[in-house]
């Protein structure tokens, strides 16, 4: 399986962009990932609904056919570390061979990328930026691999 993580725009702050940079390393040991970060030309000129559906094409676009997209919104299904786990290993089960998360920009996200989800997924029901998130699903998606491999990390 491959997990692919679909980013609008660089990530702003150094502090984040190297944590980021951590676990994205981290786990690689242990699945096939990659990070995707995606550019927006235009923006400036947009109101939010447009910036909106503008940034839900390009995420939608760059989903490869057939993947399963996992759509981060405070208003999805939220898991704990170990129900992440068995998430993980229906996937594999079932024989997934791609798994794309997306998480939408400073404005959220289009209904088109909520209703396109195959799984609304929440790291919380707070908002965080979509920066920091990015960095909390990497250190989930390391920690649930760790688990998995029944290494010491989770505890």
């Amino acid at each position: 399986m491959k997990i692919e993580l679909l980013f609008l725009g660089k990530t702003k702050d150094s502090f984040l962009s190297e944590g980021i940079d951590e676990y994205y390393s981290r786990l690689t040991h242990y699945v096939s990932v990659s990070v995707k970060i995606l550019k927006v030309k235009g923006k400036a000129q947009w109101n939010d609904t447009i910036t909106r559906e503008q940034e839900g094409r390009l995420l939608l676009g760059h989903v490869p056919a057939g993947a399963f997209k996992v759509v981060l919104d405070s208003r999805g299904r939220q898991f704990t570390s170990e129900e992440m786990v068995a998430l993980i290993d229906g996937w594999e089960q079932q024989g997934m061979k791609q798994v794309s998360f997306l998480i939408g920009g400073a404005l959220g996200l289009s209904n088109e990328v909520v209703q396109g989800a195959d799984l609304l997924f929440s790291l919380s029901r707070m908002t965080f930026t979509h920066d920091m998130t990015r960095l909390f699903l990497l250190e989930q998606l390391y920690r649930a691999f760790t688990i998995k491999a029944g290494e010491k990390y989770h505890k």
